[in-house]
């Protein structure tokens, strides 16, 4: 009962808050957003009542989330385990619609150009970020900043939030040029976001170890080189292999819900699969782990689908009204579990406030000169950079990756690396929405004209309206 009522709570507060943000213009997924750390711990959450079950057990119910709603530790947490769920379908079904924007007849135009700008911007990121906080590490100290959570941070920078990005895309119909090549760097980001991470990761745990008893260098060459690039390429066959059965298995299929019902089922097999992993013992202090991306598989998933399947375009547009309520529990949830506490620690804000910062330099200017590079439309150039400022779930799942590490999960490092993750995500995904939003604005790739209520438009009799 209490996870059911949560979720309700959920849904009414992002609701709510998204009419109350239409007012002040600002997009949905901020509301949603701000939504989550209304009803979260801070706040909301530890509000309740209490009353007695028929068994005669006090239970209390809160008016949100919990502080025990996210914890993992905790044995038998079964809503940490729902929530969790919740926000790795609502990743799928995200990375899935990402993939449909990779149509070969767009890619024919826009692909080189994306390709250049999101390979070109991540790196670009990295390196601002790296030599920024390096420098910070030599000023702080290792004691209060390590020089492997510099090293780790640079790389959780390349990383952007396709979630939020695509909400505020789909919220405003935007199209053109800008949309047009944002979708396909914001997607390649999480694929090179995630071999420099692994790469960064690698190389903070190969210097964490320098003089430590057991350090092998067949174990950090397989890290730092080997892990990074089979993970990569794993997770795109894999979505590939599922993409060609998913095509094979519609066509079985006719009706306009059961085949909704076909992709809602081959997405959540594709989640489920890529949470496998294995691992290969060569000896006893060398081993080879093997995982899969969610994210990528998805969106190769998704990549297969729209260019092999011809109906592809109006099974998606049925599909995002069937993931709505996904979404906003999704992005409410997350805004639930940011942490406002990080504020109290002078350390983690200077270190924040660096991080944003040469971020958001390395983004705008990454991006700008890539797109030089490329030969890029004029307002390409000058807006795409911006749009690029969000960063959530995949930064918040590297983050998560260095506590739960046995290299660092008791160090300062991981510490450091999730705290200022969760600073730079509550700015960010608070701001950033708002910011790509006026961007693709300024771009003129948002038509006012289309932003009409379908309450509206259904009782204009003027106005045909097409059954579904």
């Amino acid at each position: 009962m209490d996870v059911l009522l949560t979720l309700a709570i959920a849904l009414f507060a992002g609701l709510l808050l998204s009419r109350l943000a239409k007012l002040v213009n600002l997009p949905a997924v901020t509301a949603y957003l701000i939504a989550g750390v209304i009803i979260g711990p801070i706040l909301l959450g530890q509000l309740g009542f209490n009353f007695a079950d028929a068994e005669g057990n006090n239970i209390f119910l809160h008016f949100g989330f919990s502080s025990a709603d996210f914890d993992t530790t905790i044995a038998g947490n079964g809503n940490a385990k729902i929530f969790e769920l919740i926000s790795s379908i609502a990743l799928g079904f995200i990375a899935f619609s990402i993939g449909n924007e990779f149509r070969l007849k767009d890619l024919k135009q826009f692909g080189k150009q994306a390709t250049i700008i999101g390979v070109f911007q991540a790196i670009i990121t990295t390196l601002v970020v790296d030599g920024a906080l390096i420098g910070l590490h030599f000023i702080l100290g290792e004691e209060k900043f390590p020089l492997s959570a510099a090293i780790i941070l640079g790389a959780v920078a390349s990383a952007t939030a396709p979630a939020a990005t695509l909400m505020v895309v789909k919220q405003y119909k935007a199209h053109g040029p800008v949309t047009k090549t944002l979708l396909p760097v914001v997607a390649l980001d999480d694929a090179i976001g995630l071999v420099l991470f692994a790469v960064s990761f690698g190389i903070a745990k190969s210097i964490s170890a320098v003089g430590a008893e057991g350090t092998n260098i067949w174990q950090v060459i397989i890290s730092v080189a080997v892990e990074p690039i089979m993970e990569v390429v794993l997770s795109i066959l894999l979505g590939a292999l599922i993409g060609f059965v998913f095509n094979f298995i519609e066509r079985f299929f006719h009706s306009r819900s059961k085949r909704l019902a076909v992709s809602v089922a081959f997405v959540l097999l594709t989640v489920a699969v890529s949470m496998l992993k294995f691992q290969i013992h060569f000896t006893d202090d060398v081993s080879l782990h093997i995982g899969f991306s969610s994210l990528l598989a998805c969106m190769m998933l998704g990549t297969i689908f729209c260019n092999i399947c011809d109906f592809s375009a109006e099974l998606m547009d049925r599909l995002d009204r069937w993931t709505a309520p996904i979404y906003v529990l999704f992005f409410v949830i997350s805004g639930a579990e940011l942490k406002l506490d990080v504020f109290a620690k002078g350390v983690f804000v200077i270190i924040g406030v660096v991080y944003i910062i040469f971020r958001c330099l390395g983004k705008y200017f990454g991006a700008r000169l890539s797109a030089d590079i490329s030969k890029a439309e004029p307002n390409v150039r000058k807006y795409l950079g911006i749009t690029l400022f969000p960063q959530a779930g995949v930064a918040l799942g590297m983050a998560n990756m260095v506590s739960t590490s046995n290299e660092f999960k008791s160090t300062n490092v991981a510490s450091i690396v999730l705290n200022i993750i969760l600073f730079s995500v509550l700015v960010y995904e608070i701001v950033g929405p708002f910011l790509t939003k006026l961007s693709l604005e300024k771009a003129g790739e948002i038509d006012k004209t289309k932003k009409t209520s379908n309450r509206i438009r259904h009782h204009d009799k003027n106005i045909p309206t097409t059954k579904i």
